[in-house]
């Protein structure tokens, strides 16, 4: 499976855990420790500027999880797509709508970022689908 600029990943060989999140780690992202180390107000002014883009009411929560997981496939971006693929889950979303909207991506980008996609789309639909119960509400995880 190859990453941003081609390089090789796989779910096997990746370095962080599922979530495409170092273990121990204290950011969401595996560049931020870096990109804070480096140039902190950026990096703050980053992570504001995406919660903006979180707080838009349209499209709805699930639509634009999907949205952002297809953007992820097309950068064949696994920790990406698994990410929002269980977040798409969280808020309701189907393993049907999850797998049809990466199959919406092959016309224009081609079977291999399906074939590629589609593992890392499962795991992360299983584990946000975990979270929750039938009601659709968040289960509390054991204390």
């Amino acid at each position: 499976m190859l990453g941003i600029g081609g390089g090789a990943v796989s779910p096997k060989a990746h370095e962080h855990d599922e979530d495409g999140v170092g273990a121990g780690d204290e950011w969401v992202f595996p560049f931020e420790a870096e990109l804070h180390a480096f140039a902190p107000g950026l990096h703050e002014a980053q992570n504001a500027w995406l919660a903006q883009i979180d707080s838009l009411r349209a499209p709805d929560r699930k639509t634009h999880e999907l949205i952002r997981m297809v953007c992820t496939v097309i950068l064949r971006n696994p920790p990406g797509i698994q990410r929002h693929a269980m977040l798409a889950a969280e808020v309701g979303a189907t393993w049907e709508e999850i797998a049809g909207s990466v199959v919406l991506t092959e016309p224009a980008f081609g079977l291999l970022r399906v074939v590629e996609a589609l593992p890392w789309a499962r795991r992360g639909w299983e584990r946000g689908h975990s979270t929750v119960d039938d009601g659709g509400k968040r289960r509390r995880s054991p204390a």
